[in-house]
């Protein structure tokens, strides 16, 4: 399989996390499972790779600290969490991400366009936010069932 292929494969996998986690919980147990959500967040977040790594580490230690489990369905909730962290920082930079991708497609963006996408910038912070904190009740609260729906389909949506 091509590199193209792989990084198609990894992402699909990566989105398809909470759905997988349920199908194979079963059979492989919260471990693996733990050591591969770890895994796939460090390799998912290249451009965050510090986040995504630490991120992977605290998954790791939740598990090492006798919560396997709640460390394998943490990982939608760090995913949030990197996430929030990039958008909510590039809001302090000279371009906030939504700007940042508006101009690939305006590169002469009007200064109302300017306006707009910082305030598309913090509507993903907010969702990320809620998001993140529904993951977390999710993760905490509910079955593993509801936990793979919410994380792995609803989410999306």
């Amino acid at each position: 399989m091509s590199l193209p292929g792989i990084k198609w494969l990894g992402m699909l996998v990566a989105l398809a996390w909470p759905l997988l986690a349920f199908a194979l919980h079963g059979t492989l147990g919260s471990w693996p499972l733990l050591a591969i959500g770890a895994a796939l967040l460090a390799w998912r977040l290249p451009q965050a790779r510090r986040l995504a790594l630490a991120g992977a580490v605290l998954l790791l230690t939740v598990g090492g600290l006798g919560h396997a489990e709640l460390g394998m369905r943490a990982y939608p909730i760090a995913v949030n969490a990197i996430m929030l962290a990039i958008f909510l920082t590039s809001l302090g930079g000279p371009m906030p991400i939504a700007e940042r991708l508006a101009r690939l497609r305006e590169p002469a963006l009007s200064p109302a366009g300017v306006r707009y996408t910082r305030r598309v910038t913090w509507a993903w912070c907010v969702f990320f936010v809620v998001n993140g904190g529904i993951a977390a009740w999710t993760a905490l609260y509910a079955e593993l069932a509801i936990w793979s729906l919410y994380n792995g389909v609803i989410s999306y949506g």
